[in-house]
């Protein structure tokens, strides 16, 4: 019974600081929204400079893990240490894509300033509340918030439909603008893509309560490849 109580117990203290590199990442990625705002390049650096921890974060939790599935844990906890593998690496990834925004702003901050701009940062904080809620179901073990996550990713994807539409329309309208509005949709789809980590997390927290049974059917609204994405 005490090895079963220590055991629970490092699962725990393991899901605890899988979050906090989750927080890590989200912080990362409202510095470096902020960053394109306030036109920081300094600040843009020391963002794309701090990435280096979150990856450090999945190195010693992916260790971590191991050491648990070493001690031989049952289906139940197999699917853990699955889920506590796979949930870092979507977080670095997070913060890759933070660090990629904070890199692009420094570019950026030699054109003058665009009004879409507002709208990027509107994206990414929703993609940040997306990353949020699917951290909060994960320690929690809720599935029924994990599928909102899930569920709700379909709004960023228009969101960032709108944008796009929006950017591609500034730069037919003035061949000036096509240099920064190319650096504002590289941006917007990296935001996207924390509103897919951010699903991906979701689906883990599933997976860990209901194993492989099928997820309910979602909506996809990214239509940016779609013939009609063009103004």
């Amino acid at each position: 019974m005490h090895i079963v109580r220590s055991y629970d117990d490092e699962q725990r203290q393991l899901v605890e600081r899988i979050v906090a590199m989750g927080h890590t990442a989200v912080a990362q990625l409202e510095a470096a929204l902020d960053v394109v705002e306030r036109r920081d390049d300094g600040a843009a650096r020391r963002v794309v400079a701090n990435d280096e921890a979150i990856d450090e974060a999945e190195r010693q939790v992916s260790q971590d893990v191991m050491r648990l599935a070493l001690r031989g844990p049952m289906a139940r906890d197999l699917r853990a240490v699955l889920a506590g593998l796979r949930i870092p690496a979507e977080i670095e990834r997070i913060g890759d894509h933070a660090a990629n925004v904070a890199k692009r702003s420094i570019v950026l901050h030699a054109a003058p300033p665009l009004p879409q701009v507002a709208g990027l940062r509107a994206l990414g904080m929703v993609a940040a509340g997306q990353v949020r809620q699917a951290l909060r179901a994960y320690a929690t073990g809720d599935d029924t918030l994990a599928l909102q996550v899930r569920d709700n990713d379909a709004r960023l994807d228009q969101q960032y439909t709108a944008l796009f539409r929006e950017l591609l329309t500034w730069m037919m309208e003035d061949p000036r603008h096509i240099t920064p509005c190319t650096h504002l949709l590289f941006m917007a789809r990296n935001l996207e893509r924390v509103g897919d980590h951010a699903t991906n997390i979701a689906e883990n927290v599933w997976f860990l309560r209901h194993g492989d049974e099928p997820l309910p059917p979602r909506d996809k609204r990214d239509g940016t490849s779609a013939p009609t994405a063009l103004p």
